[in-house]
């Protein structure tokens, strides 16, 4: 008897060979000053399903990032992780194109209904990190 055969996705993402591709926990936007900091002074804007705030000069040499997806969308929270994962790793894998001097805090805040695939994500982040390095130049 013959194995069935498995799907094997064909996505095919530009990925820089010098960038580690983690994200570790410097990298991420945790406490209450950085994140009231972040809501008070940071510029905002949007990306298709994504919205996103963001602070320069932020006191911190890495580009730090933090993820929410609303509870008033998504009641359960196994769609609401899964949109955030969706998020980190479209962030994780084009992290290399965000350009900046001395530190970058970033909140992305998915802002739609559905539940959009992978690609699609990965599209609206990488649209949003371009008009995060044409706002900041």
């Amino acid at each position: 008897m013959q194995k069935p055969l498995r799907f094997i996705s064909q996505r095919t993402h530009k990925v820089d060979a010098n960038a580690p591709n983690t994200l570790p926990k410097k990298e991420r936007l945790c406490g209450k000053i950085g994140i009231s900091k972040l809501l008070a002074e940071g510029k905002h804007g949007s990306a298709g399903p994504v919205r996103f705030l963001f602070l320069k000069d932020s006191g911190n040499e890495n580009n730090r990032i933090m993820v929410s997806v609303p509870k008033k969308l998504f009641k359960r929270a196994v769609k609401r992780n899964l949109l955030k994962r969706r998020i980190r790793e479209s962030y994780r894998k084009q992290k290399h194109s965000l350009i900046a001097k001395g530190g970058l805090d970033v909140l992305f805040m998915y802002s739609t209904k559905e539940v959009l695939s992978y690609d699609e994500i990965y599209q609206a982040v990488g649209l949003a990190i371009e008009k995060i390095n044409e706002r900041n130049a």
